[in-house]
């Protein structure tokens, strides 16, 4: 009669394929049943391979099989499940409701005027003719409101649906608007993920031609999120001529490209300054932004000079392009705009 100690030893002579050690000493043999001539033998794998598993069911059989004693014989084979595969990260991406085209205005860094960029252009595509909306995903540190001069509360409509305040024409969203004088936002991750999702498709954006997005800088959860809640139409990103700034520039564009979001440009800010007598002073450098444009194959969208015009506009709530048109500060702006409105963007 064959006996457990007989089947144990025969399977010392199967290899693991790849090895020289066989598969007793590796340890798959998890149990051995003996019932007169009927054999049993579960074997126990740490990898989810189907086809070396098949190649140890073989080699056990054969020899097995012709062990004395053996009349019928079961492998049962035991792997691990397969690892699940990757879910699409964007597959539940929807275009907002009413809303032509959404741009998104992003920066590597800090303190490199994206805001003030980006509400200019709002203002400018406004004054181009389009339907414009801007809003603010920089849930941290929201500055639209104060720079569009908007301090009212959006108002909830009979779908419940926010409906956003109009600042210079422009529909304005941000949790600026929700948010007590002074009050500070402490979320994590999750929070900031659903709260862009509501902005995105739980306000009355329509009918729009044109949404700007005001992203915070870097490539953190809210650029994630927007990218996997709505397909982009594409990006804009804001630097100012120097190296420190032009290599986060980088990062971002490479963040846009791994989200298969077109890059349309890049605008260089804070360019140049004109003192009084006329003299052009760079203080920051000059021309890095169109020359990483170059670098990049990306479109130079243009530069903006450093006025004080500009600043001062923001701080009172009226943007350069509203309060000032004809002013060469503003007239930047709104060939940036014009760019964006005349591009061909994804659909």
């Amino acid at each position: 009669m064959v006996t457990p100690a007989d089947v144990r030893n025969a399977l010392k002579e199967v290899k693991y394929p790849g090895y020289s050690r066989d598969i007793v000493s590796f340890g798959l043999i998890h149990d051995i049943s003996v019932a007169g001539g009927a054999v049993r033998v579960v074997l126990q794998f740490s990898s989810s391979n189907p086809e070396t598993a098949r190649q140890i069911q073989t080699e056990c059989e054969r020899l097995l099989h012709a062990l004395p004693g053996v009349h019928s014989l079961h492998i049962d084979l035991k792997l691990p499940a397969a690892p699940p595969t990757p879910s699409n990260p964007f597959a539940h991406q929807a275009r907002v409701s009413g809303v032509g085209r959404v741009i998104a205005i992003a920066s590597g860094k800090g303190g490199v005027g994206k805001s003030t960029c980006a509400v200019n252009l709002a203002c400018g595509l406004r004054r181009l003719g389009a339907r414009a909306g801007l809003l603010d995903c920089d849930i941290y540190g929201p500055s639209i409101p104060l720079m569009m001069g908007v301090n009212e509360k959006p108002t909830v409509s009979s779908s419940e649906q926010l409906v956003p305040p109009i600042a210079h024409g422009v529909k304005v969203m941000s949790i600026g608007l929700l948010l007590t004088d002074d009050q500070p936002v402490i979320w994590r991750g999750p929070m900031i993920t659903k709260t862009i999702q509501q902005f995105l498709f739980s306000v009355q954006w329509a009918e729009l031609d044109f949404l700007l997005v005001d992203l915070p800088p870097g490539t953190g959860d809210a650029q994630l999120s927007l990218c996997q809640a709505v397909p982009l139409d594409g990006g804009v990103i804001v630097t100012t001529p120097q190296e420190a700034s032009l290599s986060v520039v980088r990062k971002g564009i490479a963040m846009f490209d791994k989200v298969n979001v077109p890059v349309l440009g890049i605008v260089e800010n804070m360019s140049y300054f004109m003192a009084p007598g006329g003299q052009r002073i760079e203080i920051f450098g000059h021309g890095g932004g169109k020359r990483e444009a170059l670098r990049q194959k990306a479109p130079f969208l243009g530069e903006v000079p450093i006025f004080p015009e500009i600043r001062e506009a923001g701080d009172v709530g009226t943007p350069v392009v509203v309060s000032a048109p004809n002013h060469p500060a503003a007239q930047a702006f709104l060939h940036i705009a014009k760019m964006l409105k005349d591009m061909q963007l994804r659909k």
